[in-house]
């Protein structure tokens, strides 16, 4: 089965100015302020995207419904752009670390299994005869040992 795409839509300025009920001038001006950026057409005729709709709602609501001045508006949205940025940047740090901590758990989870199977090996040259009980009792031990495959980490939140 084809997947149909669809188009995207673009809307006129007069349309854009009546659905937020501001005049064109208004939105000329977030323009030429460089709070907004629509596509022109050949004609130069400014095309909104959904995307500079949605970028229009928010300096409208910064500067009508908060009061928030032009070089305000611009301030947040410079800022809103850096933390996006630096979240990103968080991110692949947070799953580069838990790489880590997982190569390093493997690694230190191998180690306490070899030094287990050491640890028994040289038990059993020391140990002198054994009954049933005690090779019953060394071999739950032994069973106990290699049960770190189990280990949970638990992080608090401060």
């Amino acid at each position: 089965m084809t997947k149909m795409r669809r188009k995207k839509g673009y809307f006129s300025i007069s349309a854009v100015a009546e659905m937020f009920s501001v005049h064109q001038q208004t939105i000329r001006l977030y323009e030429k302020e460089g709070l907004i950026n629509p596509k022109r057409s050949d004609g130069n005729t400014r095309l909104f995207s959904e995307d500079d709709v949605n970028r229009l709602e928010e300096v409208i609501y910064l500067t009508h419904q908060l009061g928030i001045n032009l070089a305000g508006v611009e301030m947040i949205l410079k800022l809103k752009r850096e933390i996006k940025q630096m979240q990103k940047e968080m991110n692949k740090l947070f799953e580069s670390t838990k790489k880590q901590l997982e190569k390093e758990t493997e690694a230190s989870t191998q180690l306490v299994r070899e030094s287990a199977k050491k640890l028994i090996k040289m038990r059993k040259k020391q140990e002198p005869e054994t009954t049933t009980e005690d090779a019953d009792f060394n071999r739950e031990k032994q069973s106990q040992i290699f049960e770190v495959d189990n280990w949970e980490i638990e992080y608090e939140d401060n």
